[in-house]
């Protein structure tokens, strides 16, 4: 009796060894899933990261490479020798209200009578097209405006403009639906058109043209910054496609206001 039931205790406790010897499957299998999905976060967040730092480095090399266009006193404007350049003769400080719309005779404009109230050029990407008048004021400012045809640069060329504007002073860039050519840029009284995001030209142009400070455009020293309750840029004046009503104001300037100086400090 006393055999059976030491054999008894021993199944028992054999059963109880098997039992503690046995592999948690399930929890192995958890914690594998886990670290997969980690790894794989992880993983997409380090390529965004070395993405955006090649960006980066490839930016400074094309902006380091339009060195020599720098504006000098011997070279004041040296937009002159980039092929493609186009410009223009217009006057400053022609003004019209918020509800009126200008027959500009260039497309996009890059100089003629504008809005009061300038876009905000703080190196904002605006996603949607903004109302043309106000663009053209930041121009008279020294600002460079990058307008791409929405339907002819794809998201990489985008990203590729934008690395010339983000979060860079005297610089925005809108979409421009209907634009004779896939990118175009503007500063006042100049303008370039191009093919591809990828042109050495764009950065030529900028570092020609951005606050140049020998007189080609009308206000040195204007502001870019936004001016308070005047113009909103997370939610800016829409652009109108439709072409300018009979009572638009003409590039002569006729009907329009005389600036009074600018609001706002640089």
């Amino acid at each position: 009796m006393a055999s059976g039931k030491q054999s008894k205790a021993m199944r028992k406790a054999r059963g109880s060894v098997v039992q503690q010897r046995s592999i948690p499957w399930m929890v192995i299998l958890s914690v594998g899933v886990v670290f997969v999905v980690a790894a794989a976060v992880f993983g997409t967040i380090y390529v965004r990261y070395a993405d955006k730092a090649e960006s980066r480095e490839a930016q400074a090399k094309a902006e380091a490479a339009a060195a020599p266009f720098k504006p000098t006193p011997e070279n004041p404007d040296p937009s002159k020798g980039i092929p493609g350049v186009v410009t223009a003769e217009y006057p400053g400080q022609q003004h019209v209200r918020p509800d009126q719309r200008v027959a500009y005779d260039k497309t996009p404009p890059y100089g003629g009578p504008h809005d009061g109230i300038w876009a905000d050029c703080t190196g904002v990407v605006y996603p949607n097209a903004v109302r043309t008048e106000n663009m053209v004021h930041s121009l008279e400012h020294g600002a460079i405006w990058i307008a791409y045809d929405p339907a002819r640069i794809d998201e990489a060329g985008k990203e590729t403009l934008a690395r010339r504007v983000e979060n860079k002073p005297y610089t925005m860039m809108s979409p421009y639906p209907g634009l004779d050519s896939p990118i175009s840029l503007q500063s006042w009284g100049h303008q370039l058109k191009l093919d591809s995001p990828d042109d050495a030209r764009i950065d030529q142009f900028i570092t020609a043209l951005k606050e140049n400070p020998n007189k080609v455009y009308p206000e040195i020293g204007g502001s870019c910054q936004a001016y308070p309750g005047a113009f909103d840029t997370q939610n800016p004046p829409p652009f109108d496609a439709s072409p300018p009503p009979a009572d638009a104001i003409p590039m002569s300037g006729e009907g329009t206001q005389q600036g009074q100086g600018e609001m706002g400090g640089r």
